[in-house]
């Protein structure tokens, strides 16, 4: 696997690429525009003055489909395709159900980028999880470290789905050429996130938990493991930010780490999402619940060096993203 950045020009269909502002009125396709980092994303384009942003829920165009996504990408001819469609879940939903996260995003991504292969798309981002990586890899986490290890094993179906993209679009520009890049973000949150009990991540559940028993009178919150594990956050309009700067401004066959490097325990963000939603009772630990991953903090230096920086506190995050769960709480999904 390559692990390096490209030195100058690539040549593209015999035309020499280099990183550049993408045209606004280009079509531009989002796929996964309703979710938590596609609707971010939509989010940017719309305010970076993109004019033909195109996107389909799944009721409109079930990616699973291989022959609708071919007819989908004849139809409509993106030149830039941003593939944040997944199927994503918390430690439960992962440990649970990994036939479904191996088998859906695994034909989610091979519709979407055998297709855009097919019209060969100029620019392609792919967006995996920092999951992909080791559960034991040193920290912080640097993109060489992808298979050097063995993965979370409450995760590991998702995280073998990632790295097959990851590795699709490697193979795409050893044999076309053409210049996709992908990005592997760390753990987000935001407007737009899954706050279910049962299929959520950590920072959205515990947003629930804790805004739950404000609104009940409760004395104590109950939170899975030990609290210890340290993890990363990065706001998804954050996210959505540094996509667009990398689709701007990188080109290289291996993925790039997306993050804030630096990273709080479990019991530290519980702690401020207390304090952010006004519990004030006892938080306990369930220490026969699992921790996963000890510590998961991405090195960000390589998106450093390509000139982008995360802005968004954790503490401002939370605070807007708590009103927006409180907005919307009538109208989640469960």
């Amino acid at each position: 696997m390559s692990a390096v950045d490209t030195d100058g020009p690539r040549v593209v269909d015999n035309v020499e690429y280099e990183p550049h502002p993408l045209d606004r009125d280009a079509k531009f396709y989002v796929a996964g525009h309703r979710g938590l980092v596609g609707s971010a994303i939509w989010r940017r384009l719309e305010g970076a003055g993109f004019t033909d942003l195109v996107g389909r829920t799944s009721n409109e165009l079930d990616l699973k489909d291989r022959e609708a996504v071919f007819d989908f990408f004849r139809a409509t001819q993106p030149r830039y395709v941003v593939l944040a469609a997944a199927k994503v879940g918390g430690i439960l939903a992962n440990s649970t159900y990994p036939v479904d996260f191996l088998s859906e995003n695994l034909r989610i991504q091979t519709n979407v980028l055998d297709a855009a292969l097919e019209q060969r798309v100029e620019r392609v981002l792919f967006l995996g999880s920092s999951c992909i990586y080791p559960k034991l890899a040193p920290q912080p986490i640097t993109e060489d470290a992808l298979l050097t290890g063995y993965l979370e094993p409450t995760n590991d179906a998702y995280a073998i789905a990632k790295i097959a993209g990851i590795m699709a679009v490697q193979a795409v520009r050893r044999q076309y050429g053409l210049p996709w890049i992908s990005a592997m973000p760390t753990n987000l949150y935001g407007p737009g996130d899954n706050f279910s009990p049962t299929g959520s991540h950590v920072l959205p559940a515990l947003i629930r938990r804790y805004d739950e028993a404000v609104s009940a009178g409760a004395t104590t919150v109950t939170n899975w493991g030990t609290g210890t594990p340290r993890r990363e956050f990065l706001h998804v309009d954050d996210m959505a930010d540094a996509c667009l700067h990398l689709l701007e401004h990188y080109d290289g066959p291996q993925q790039v780490n997306v993050g804030t490097g630096s990273d709080v325990t479990i019991r530290e963000i519980a702690d401020t999402i207390a304090r952010v939603v006004g519990f004030e009772g006892e938080t306990l630990w369930d220490t026969t619940k699992p921790d996963g991953t000890p510590q998961k903090l991405l090195d960000v230096s390589k998106l450093a060096r390509a000139g982008w920086t995360a802005r968004i506190s954790l503490e401002d995050g939370l605070r807007s993203t708590v009103r927006w769960y409180r907005e919307h709480v009538g109208a989640l999904r469960e």
